[in-house]
């Protein structure tokens, strides 16, 4: 997935992704409770990284001040439901743009505007896997981060 063109319709995003993630709580016996919803609904608000604590500064805007524990809960039940991804780097999260199956998606960010966007790329995962396993390592999830600017960003350089 690309990054978004700078005036694109961004509620449309999120309400595709809330719809996924009904979908996917559906069919794996999952519940989307309220707050888990809500967290979601904070990460999705844009193509930027948050912050747990970001989280709770954007839901105490709109009702109670939820305690960390709670967040980091629900950010954990989204990561396993392939909702968001975490950057390591940043210790904060992005909505995941789209389905992609399980499969890896290397995490390209913007080191200007911030924005994130997930790159496809089945054969180099492919090949790091397989690097992987010749050097004996059994590999159990693999997270890749590429910094550099975006292309509205690099036009305005």
């Amino acid at each position: 997935m690309s990054f978004p063109e700078p005036h694109h319709n961004h509620s449309k995003c999120t309400a595709d992704l809330l719809s996924r993630a009904e979908r996917t709580c559906e069919r794996r016996g999952s519940k989307l409770t309220g707050q888990r919803r809500d967290i979601l609904n904070c990460v999705a608000a844009s193509h930027s990284a948050v912050g747990a604590y970001d989280i709770i500064e954007r839901m105490a805007e709109f009702g109670p001040r939820p305690a960390p524990i709670t967040v980091y809960r629900a950010l954990d039940f989204l990561l396993a439901h392939g909702l968001v991804h975490k950057i390591e780097s940043r210790n904060a999260f992005v909505a995941c743009s789209h389905a992609h199956d399980g499969l890896p998606a290397a995490l390209l960010i913007c080191e200007t505007c911030g924005l994130v966007a997930e790159l496809d790329a089945p054969d180099a995962f492919a090949g790091l896997k397989i690097a992987a396993a010749a050097q004996g390592f059994a590999e159990h999830r693999t997270m890749v981060e590429m910094t550099g600017l975006c292309s509205a960003c690099a036009r305005a350089a």
